[in-house]
């Protein structure tokens, strides 16, 4: 999976897509429920270097595989909805 673009694509969008619910499910709770802001600044701080992995495995991908603008777009606003690099992946899998 990790030997192509698009295996490596689909692999950071499936972690970064877990740690954006765990961000938004558990260290959220936590911090306004729980009063425990350290889950955020953990969690956020991972996620955020997941992000930039992603949009590094896209740029990637895109240059290798010559996608449209659009598509890339798109598959870059996946990462801001949570599920949505699920899709993505789904979506990427036919492909590859």
């Amino acid at each position: 999976m990790l030997k192509t673009a698009i295996g490596r694509l689909r692999w950071i969008g499936n972690v970064e897509g877990v740690s954006y619910l765990v961000l938004l499910l558990i260290a959220m709770p936590l911090k306004y429920w729980a009063d425990i802001p350290i889950a955020v600044t953990i969690t956020g701080a991972l996620h955020g270097l997941l992000f930039t992995l992603f949009l590094l495995a896209l740029l990637h991908a895109w240059i290798v595989r010559k996608w449209s603008f659009l598509f890339v777009f798109i598959a870059f606003l996946s990462a801001f909805i949570p599920l949505g690099t699920f899709f993505l992946d789904a979506r990427l899998r036919k492909e590859a």
